[in-house]
């Protein structure tokens, strides 16, 4: 907000609603064509989380309609409130599993005691994300790099496909599975393959592919999901269900979300305060790095707090509809990109659908077979898997590889530790980088009227100083190499007592840093030398000189740009030692003679 004069004198009062309602900034993106196209998107969604919601409810201990509730409200509000164009919130098998280990200790699944601690839960799991992001921590998403999130999504994407193995082929494998034991037991079943399931999970899904290649107008999963169903359709008419066994998604219950109210009582909200907590930041890194993953093949920036805000606002709402905790959906994510969706407005059309096919024309779920379902969620899969980036990487850097892999395989093993260890690693592999600064030897440029220095390269030294390009911050993780440097450098020729870094490249000091800088100084002191600098940032010099370290350096050993330190130094130098030297390197040797100081 701020004031301004008008031509009368008044104030008048501006102030920028799009801060406090973000879906302003993107109405300008909205158009018929967008419209339709979100709306396709929306319908597809809208069919895609109707057998997922009822089982993600049911694995997290509550009413099967809970996790439609979960998937409406929640969703329009982290929609119109989040950063994200194509993020969509809603039950996630993560958070259902943690809602169900967290609340289950305290009241029996699908009890009125349990519904009402898992309300609760959510509603403070909506106040902790809320408030991380008034408190502009969405900062935190920058430390997830860009090779976290192409892992991430890929293991993402097989941890989908990996779910939809049992629904694709016909196979009875438990719900909840983890991966590598649904490849086992896919790989012990693989004779009991149901070939009507596998034709109508092969008619979907090659009828997707053909339709995204040859008519890219059409929404193809929507075509495929139709084809697939007219397919196990007759199947059924003609061989019976009894024989093919192609099972359907089945009647759903209707209505709108009921209004509900949390246990706000202090045994109830201390109940649910730490594993609120809990979730609040399996949540948070859920939704942060699926809108990240999207983003980068949108070519949109995410705002970390607003999404903060957006997810903790969905999630007080949600409580008071009848949602349990919500985040960002993977799987609704990625078909909503697939699908074409170009606002957030497609998340808004995805729950009204949702709304009007629960109101209107539930029945027809009994239609949709999970085997087509499956072919669906597998052409997701594929497309969200990232194969020019992750062939790309080996050849680019072995660490970025590593983070990649480790990244992957995590989160196939464990959606959430997987983030985390990659987050882990990447920045443990960034401090490692960091506490080795390079500390290159440099000589002046053979051009009389440079001020640039140049990499030795087996170029003459000066025999009395020593000149060095430190590029990195002196921090006190990089002390002790840096120590290690010197060190072994002033060993090798021990002459050169005069040290002149060029500090360009020192983006900060700390006080170890400081320490190491002040104490080198004084150690060249002692030994005749000195310590000097050769454009160093003004703010590493204030740092100095705020902790009375530029006493022991001095501020005449700080040298600005265009000036010259060797000159400068050349009269504490011993003439003796310069009257040998054969290289003349700096203009005032030029007045020494060969072998006899002058």
């Amino acid at each position: 907000m701020y004031a301004a004069h008008t031509r009368t004198g008044a104030l008048r009062f501006n102030f920028d609603w799009s801060r406090l309602f973000p879906f302003l900034r993107w109405r300008d993106r909205v158009t018929r064509a967008s419209a339709r196209d979100d709306g396709m998107a929306g319908l597809t969604g809208a069919l895609i989380v109707l057998p997922q919601a009822v089982a993600f409810a049911t694995i997290a201990g509550l009413p099967p309609q809970y996790g439609l509730y979960a998937a409406m409200m929640p969703a329009i509000i982290a929609a119109l409130f989040g950063s994200s164009w194509h993020l969509v919130s809603g039950p996630t098998t993560a958070i259902s599993i943690a809602v169900f280990a967290s609340v289950s200790p305290y009241a029996t699944p699908g009890s009125p005691e349990f519904i009402a601690l898992v309300l609760t839960m959510t509603f403070l799991t909506g106040v902790f994300q809320l408030a991380l992001g008034l408190a502009r921590m969405g900062v935190l998403v920058n430390f997830i790099s860009h090779t976290v999130v192409i892992g991430f999504t890929a293991g993402a994407a097989m941890l989908i496909a990996g779910s939809q193995i049992k629904n694709f082929f016909g196979l009875d494998i438990p719900r909840g599975t983890p991966f590598f034991e649904t490849l086992h037991l896919f790989a012990l079943q693989v004779g009991s393959i149901n070939p009507y399931v596998l034709a109508v999970s092969l008619v979907t899904l090659g009828v997707g592919i053909l339709t995204k290649r040859f008519a890219s107008r059409l929404p193809y999963m929507i075509v495929a999901m139709v084809a697939g169903s007219l397919f196990a359709l007759g199947l059924n008419a003609y061989f019976g269900v009894d024989t093919t066994h192609v099972r359907t998604v089945g009647a759903l219950p209707s209505g709108l979300p009921p209004l509900s109210l949390p246990d706000f009582s202090f045994h109830g909200l201390s109940q649910m305060l730490f594993p609120a907590l809990i979730i609040t930041m399996l949540a948070l890194t859920e939704a942060v790095s699926i809108s990240r993953a999207i983003a980068t093949r949108s070519g949109q920036t995410i705002d970390g707090n607003q999404e903060f805000i957006g997810q903790g606002l969905s999630n007080i709402v949600g409580s008071f509809f009848s949602g349990y905790a919500a985040s960002g959906s993977f799987n609704r994510s990625g078909v909503n990109y697939a699908a074409g969706a170009r606002t957030p407005l497609a998340a808004v059309f995805a729950s009204l659908f949702l709304v009007l096919i629960l109101l209107l024309v539930a029945p027809l779920a009994a239609y949709l077979p999970n085997a087509a379902m499956a072919g669906i969620l597998f052409l997701v899969a594929w497309g969200l898997i990232d194969t020019h980036h992750i062939r790309l990487l080996p050849r680019i850097s072995r660490q970025e590889t590593v983070v990649l892999w480790v990244t992957l395989i995590g989160t196939l093993i464990d959606l959430e530790k997987g983030i985390f260890f990659g987050i882990a690693l990447s920045l443990a592999l960034y401090l490692y980088r960091t506490s080795r600064p390079t500390l290159d030897t440099v000589v002046p440029d053979r051009d009389p009227e440079s001020y640039h220095y140049v990499p030795a390269d087996n170029r003459p030294e000066c025999p009395q100083i020593k000149m060095l390009r430190l590029n990195g911050s002196i921090f006190f993780g990089a002390v002790s190499h840096l120590q290690q440097q010197v060190q072994e450098m002033l060993e090798a020729k021990p002459t050169q007592k005069h040290l002149v870094v060029m500090a360009s490249g020192i983006n900060f000091v700390d006080l170890a840093g400081a320490e190491f800088l002040a104490e080198t100084a004084r150690r060249q002191a002692r030994d005749g030398g000195s310590l000097s600098f050769y454009r160093m940032k003004d703010s590493v010099a204030e740092t100095l000189r705020k902790g009375g370290f530029m006493r022991d350096i001095g501020e005449q050993n700080l040298y600005p740009a265009k000036s010259r330190p060797a000159e400068a130094l050349f009269p504490r130098l011993d003439k003796t030692i310069c009257a040998s030297c054969p290289h003349r390197l700096f203009r005032p040797c030029q007045t020494i003679t060969q072998g006899v100081p002058s």
